[in-house]
């Protein structure tokens, strides 16, 4: 099973690593943008105080999806490594507060959307954002919402968590991206910098979480080879230590050296 779910989100962060480099270069012409970064003039930019709104409304969703949620899976799955004690209540509680300070920044990117644009949600930007909005609320609740360990249901809720929480990280990260090319359309200014950087952080944190498991499996293979020049002694060694009868027998080299002694004395 993880490693049926390793690869599954292996192949999603694959996807979602190349997607921006495949597509920027059509979003501008086929994705419709936010009504709030349109007008019914394409020549008409947002006014000083309204690119200041949406610029803080993508720094705010940027924090959320783009930025902590990943760090909150990232964290919870290096608890995996973890079978009791107090580390893991660490990696537990670190991600519950990661993911709690992600769902307020994002409950109040929101309410700040609803009071100052104006939402006909006709468009994919607004239907994919309002999808969100509820899908990380669903996600919290989902969390607090765990049976104990052992019983039948702890499998069946640990995997879709696990799977909504992924899907849901993935589209937001996915409609950042669909943000920055409206904000380039209606404010007419260069995106390039921060789709790149964007692009950096979201990498990172792929090439992080793959490479969990190839580290856990460099470490084993490394401690096998060090059991194996520890356990198995020498051909000398094991003659050393056998009788006559070809048993062995651990004091026969201690034995002998004393038995020198006595004779050299005598």
């Amino acid at each position: 099973m993880d490693s049926w779910k390793s690869n599954l989100t292996s192949f999603a962060l694959i996807v979602l690593i190349n997607l921006p480099l495949a597509c920027c270069s059509s979003l501008k012409e086929a994705l419709p943008v936010s009504s709030h970064l349109e007008d019914n003039s394409d020549n008409q930019l947002l006014s000083p105080k309204m690119t200041f709104e949406v610029t803080l409304h993508g720094l705010l969703l940027w924090a959320s999806l783009g930025f902590l949620m990943p760090i909150g899976i990232l964290i919870i799955r290096l608890s995996n490594r973890e079978e009791s004690g107090t580390r893991l209540k660490l990696y537990f509680y670190f991600h519950l507060t990661v993911q709690i300070l992600s769902l307020s920044i994002a409950t109040a990117g929101a309410i700040k959307s609803i009071k100052t644009f104006e939402n006909s949600f006709n468009n994919n930007h607004q239907r994919i954002g309002l999808a969100l909005y509820v899908a990380i609320w669903v996600q919290a609740a989902i969390g607090f919402c765990r049976p104990h360990r052992g019983t039948k249901k702890r499998s069946l809720w640990y995997f879709f968590h696990w799977i909504f929480g992924t899907i849901t990280c993935i589209v937001g990260i996915l409609n950042i991206y669909t943000g920055l090319e409206a904000y380039k359309k209606r404010t007419k200014r260069s995106v390039a910098l921060w789709t790149f950087l964007f692009t950096i952080e979201i990498s990172s944190m792929a090439f992080f979480y793959l490479f969990q498991d190839k580290w856990d499996y460099m470490q084993k293979q490394s401690v096998s080879l060090r059991e194996g020049g520890q356990v198995r002694p020498s051909d000398d060694q094991e003659n050393s230590i056998r009788d006559d009868n070809g048993n062995k027998n651990l004091w026969r080299e201690p034995c002998s050296k004393v038995n020198a002694l006595k004779n050299l004395f005598n």
